[in-house]
């Protein structure tokens, strides 16, 4: 029986990057390693099509299978591209960018860097003013070194949420434990502390 680590890799290698999550997973990488458990089938990943779905079957000795409706259908390829003149600077398309291809910053113009983008369509659904247009992916970017990189970029970011998340409860238990002594010893912030504390129990 194959190693699902090291198989997982090799299905990895096999998708297209674009980290869409039309697979039902969150980025190529999970969908990957659910299909080494046999926990997903091989044809939920729109983006890769017929062609990924008969390498990902030829890869695991399985039929190919025609795609999943139910993931979305096959189609061109497609960049992100920011309509600046409309764009109001929420930032909410840089969150949703699974791979840092917009660059912005609150209340300033964002845009999209082509070379960097996957076409994972993540962005036009965040942005509350529509001001995000699909265009036709250039052919040259749609080769192993620009999924390669994509890939890698999913991951950079992955590490950095985890980072900031991390540091963020850190904060957090530090201003707890920062605020604990005082509440103890006075006994009125101590009766506000367990009433509190009762009122967050309650239904």
């Amino acid at each position: 029986m194959a190693d699902p680590f090291h198989l997982a890799n090799r299905i990895d290698a096999l998708l297209p990057q674009t980290q869409c999550e039309q697979c039902g997973y969150h980025g190529c990488r999970p969908y990957a390693e659910a299909i080494a458990r046999g926990e997903a089938e091989i044809n939920q990943c729109p983006p890769g099509g017929a062609t990924g779905i008969a390498k990902l079957a030829m890869l695991l000795d399985r039929p190919a299978l025609p795609l999943n409706p139910a993931n979305g259908v096959e189609k061109p390829r497609m960049l992100a591209r920011v309509i600046e003149d409309e764009c109001i600077g929420c930032t909410k398309c840089i969150q949703a960018c699974p791979v840092d291809a917009i660059v912005g910053a609150a209340k300033l113009m964002h845009t999209v860097l082509a070379d960097d983008c996957t076409g994972c369509e993540l962005c036009v659904p965040a942005c509350p003013v529509d001001c995000i247009v699909l265009e036709p992916m250039p052919v040259e970017l749609i080769d192993q070194p620009h999924a390669d990189a994509a890939r890698e970029r999913f991951r950079q970011r992955e590490a950095r949420l985890a980072r900031e998340a991390a540091e963020h409860e850190a904060e957090l238990a530090a201003r707890k434990a920062a605020v604990a002594p005082t509440v103890s010893a006075n006994p009125v912030l101590a009766a506000l502390a367990r009433a509190r504390a009762k009122q967050d129990k309650s239904p």
